[in-house]
């Protein structure tokens, strides 16, 4: 099981690492805080002081097509914001 599955890199992702130190990351959705604290200790080699974690709701999209209107939705996915202590940082590239 893969249970970090990318980083979530968006404008308010970046601004919350500007201002608060955290970093937000995609992960499964049966993953528990504390599997998700010792993957990113582990991987990163960082001290994590608090882990927030919320399933994100698929958006419902729709398009007109031949055969008349086609709705779906996007999946939904597991997001968890990481708090590290003062002083340290993840460096997202620094495992490709």
């Amino acid at each position: 099981m893969e249970l970090l599955r990318k980083p979530i890199l968006t404008e308010k992702a970046s601004a919350l690492t500007e201002k608060s130190n955290r970093f937000t990351f995609q992960v499964d959705p049966k993953a528990n805080k504390l599997q998700i604290k010792q993957v990113i200790e582990k991987m990163y080699g960082v001290n994590v002081l608090a882990i927030n974690t919320m399933v994100v709701v698929g958006k419902v999209k729709s398009r007109n097509t031949k055969g008349g209107l086609v709705t779906g939705r996007s999946p939904k996915y597991k997001k968890a914001v990481v708090t590290l202590k003062a002083g340290e940082t993840i460096d997202y590239y620094a495992n490709i």
